[in-house]
């Protein structure tokens, strides 16, 4: 028999995997739409199940499109991008609390000031730019705002996570070096990996993502990537739901195991806990 203070935790627990199991209803829903009769009618009515499972609807779509290319092709640019994104970002932010003040104030605004204008405004001057380069037409273009930290926001998270440490540790590490590689990748790094984990999801998803990119960027079918291969099955059919939930599936499939990899970092931060909790 449950205690009186044992209660709140179990409606606590509760409500928590009542939520867990909303937010997972989409994603059933799409598993089990993948699974239905290829070009059949939608069924009538809620069906948690359908009674004979197509699973050849997963390799349909292999055949149909050259699909094993182009998630080839998206591995290739998150190979490059993800590292870069969150190399530039992190020796950014660190760059940034190591300024007076007055400059890091200048800068914070700049950066909250560059996130407000939409990435629209930005598409012409950024082709102008990728054709002056030469890199038009090559997967390099896709990955190319890596090297500028693709977004302020993950410079400004590793900004904001590294000034929560005291000054004094940077002091002190200067005392044994004075190179900035050492203080980055021996004391900066280890204190912010949640930080880190954070960066590289985000860059993860944004550039496994990205549509727009090829499309303006690209014109070699053969350099295209997954969220475009998509986009030609719903264009070869686009009332085949079990095909385009399949992909759909296959494409996402990706980002929820990465997640489900990394989630645990996102609870707490070990080695700040360590650091300024130590009795």
């Amino acid at each position: 028999m449950f205690s009186w203070f044992r209660w709140p935790r179990l409606v606590y627990h509760l409500v928590a995997i009542f939520w867990a199991l909303v937010m997972l209803l989409p994603l059933y829903w799409a598993i089990v739409a993948s699974l239905g009769v290829s070009n059949a009618p939608p069924a009538v009515g809620v069906q948690w199940w359908p009674p004979a499972p197509q699973w050849q609807n997963y390799a349909t779509i292999f055949d149909l499109i050259p699909l094993r290319r182009f998630l080839w092709n998206s591995a290739v640019v998150l190979f490059w991008a993800v590292p870069l994104t969150v190399l530039t970002s992190s020796w950014a932010g660190l760059a940034m609390i190591q300024l007076p003040f007055r400059y890091q104030q200048w800068l914070l605004r700049a950066s909250i000031a560059w996130l407000i204008i939409p990435n629209t405004a930005v598409w012409i001057y950024r082709f102008q730019i990728y054709q002056w380069l030469g890199i038009i037409g090559r997967p390099a273009a896709l990955f190319a705002p890596a090297f500028a930290a693709t977004s302020p926001l993950y410079v400004l998270l590793y900004y904001w996570s590294l000034q929560r440490l005291p000054y004094e540790l940077f002091e002190s590490a200067r005392l044994d070096t004075n190179h900035q590689r050492h203080l980055w990748w021996f004391l900066a790094m280890p204190l912010v990996k949640p930080t880190t984990i954070v960066v590289a999801l985000l860059s993860f998803l944004l550039y496994w993502g990205d549509f727009t990119s090829p499309i303006l960027y690209l014109s070699n079918t053969n350099s295209f990537t997954a969220p475009i291969g998509l986009q030609f099955l719903q264009q070869m059919d686009r009332t085949n739901w079990p095909i385009l939930m399949a992909a759909a599936v296959v494409i996402l499939a990706p980002s929820l195991l990465l997640f489900l990899l990394l989630q645990r970092y996102f609870l707490h931060d070990s080695a700040l806990a360590q650091l300024f909790h130590k009795e």
